[in-house]
């Protein structure tokens, strides 16, 4: 094996690479601009519950019941419904996420030590979101639930509550965007190189220098490295990019140790870099090659345990996501930014992400060669 054909194989993929003054902003504004789409667009933090209150009792304790809700800053009335069907139409347009009705007798039943109903109407189509607002006004009515005895009686009553003390430990605020935006960070890291490799045999192809390329000195490994060493770069640098990026604009703690996200991501591009090399195999077209690649992302990232827990998963499914190599990369790049762990820790995933990177890239080079015969 020659390095210096090699070097030039190298050479020549970086020049055309950045020939192409259209594809140059690509390299650095794409994942940035994915970076921040994904930053800002995923997000299960609820700021803003729009509710459709009808307040039918009208009292001292009707209006502090709504003064609880709308003090916290998470519940807005909205709407201000006439009747039952008006609040239904709101709720099924989507104008109001919760109907909070309140009765004429609540402010009686009160005074009489008896049980008080208020009816709570949310709207459940999006089942994630709705069960937080749920749980939200559970908190709110159980506060004012408190406050009520305690005007009565004289004094606080906790009636069998246990006293729950909770810490949160790596996320103690709770923000979404310190789970999710670590995880963009991986899959923006497989899109690039995925989806930059898959097209690299099938250009040569197409401009009709691959036979020029197989009548010359080099070697089929060679030819391989030369053409996968110029994307490993570049999807390095644009990891480097988009993780400043992440600790700066969205101010994600990086706890843990920036060698072994190195070392990580040197890992993960193995499998990302053979996959794409075995799409770039396989295909007749570039169309083809980047029709088959997004084929493949959607359920490498729906099996990776991005948004959705492999736990709910059926047990066939989750067999499945051992052979994907976005699993581990993500339970590695969560660890370091959130825990702050290593090697120590993570190294389960390091060994999965080096058994599978190295039969993805060996696969790749089999198939490889086999089109160079």
């Amino acid at each position: 094996m020659s390095w210096l054909r090699i070097r030039e194989m190298v050479r020549k993929e970086f020049i055309q690479l950045f020939r192409d003054r259209r594809s140059r902003p690509i390299l650095v504004m794409a994942p940035l601009i994915q970076l921040l789409l994904f930053g800002y667009v995923v997000n299960y933090d609820i700021r803003d519950i729009r509710v459709a209150l009808i307040d039918q009792s009208m009292t001292r304790e009707s209006r502090l019941l709504i003064d609880q809700f709308t003090a916290g800053g998470f519940f807005r009335i909205s709407d201000l419904p006439a009747n039952d069907r008006q609040m239904e139409a709101l709720l099924l347009g989507g104008k109001a996420d919760l109907g909070i009705k309140i009765p004429p007798d609540f402010s009686d039943r009160i005074r009489r030590g008896d049980t008080a109903p208020v009816q709570i109407l949310a709207d459940g189509s999006v089942s994630n979101m709705a069960s937080i607002r749920i749980s939200y006004t559970v908190m709110v009515l159980d506060r004012f639930n408190s406050a009520m005895i305690k005007e009565l009686v004289g004094r606080e009553l906790k009636y069998g509550k246990l006293d729950g003390r909770i810490r949160t430990w790596f996320n103690p605020n709770l923000d979404s965007q310190h789970f999710f935006v670590p995880g963009i960070v991986a899959f923006v890291v497989m899109l690039i190189s995925l989806l930059m490799t898959s097209i690299a045999i099938i250009k040569e192809r197409e401009m009709g220098t691959m036979e020029q390329l197989i009548v010359t000195p080099l070697r089929p490994i060679e030819l391989i490295i030369g053409k996968t060493i110029p994307y490993t770069i570049i999807s390095l640098a644009q990891m480097v990019m988009v993780t400043l990026f992440a600790i700066f604009w969205f101010e994600i703690p990086l706890a843990g140790s920036a060698p072994a996200l190195f070392l990580a991501t040197c890992l993960f591009l193995l499998s990302t870099l053979g996959l794409g090399l075995f799409i770039s195999t396989i295909s007749r077209t570039q169309q083809q090659a980047m029709m088959t690649t997004f084929f493949v992302i959607l359920p490498i990232f729906m099996l990776s345990g991005f948004v959705f827990p492999i736990a709910n998963m059926p047990v066939v499914v989750q067999w499945l996501t051992y052979l994907n190599p976005l699993r581990y990369f993500l339970v590695i790049i969560r660890g370091i930014f959130l825990k702050g762990v290593g090697l120590g820790v993570l190294w389960p995933q390091y060994a999965a992400l080096t058994i599978l990177g190295i039969a993805v890239f060996t696969g790749a080079v089999g198939r490889f060669r086999k089109r160079l015969d």
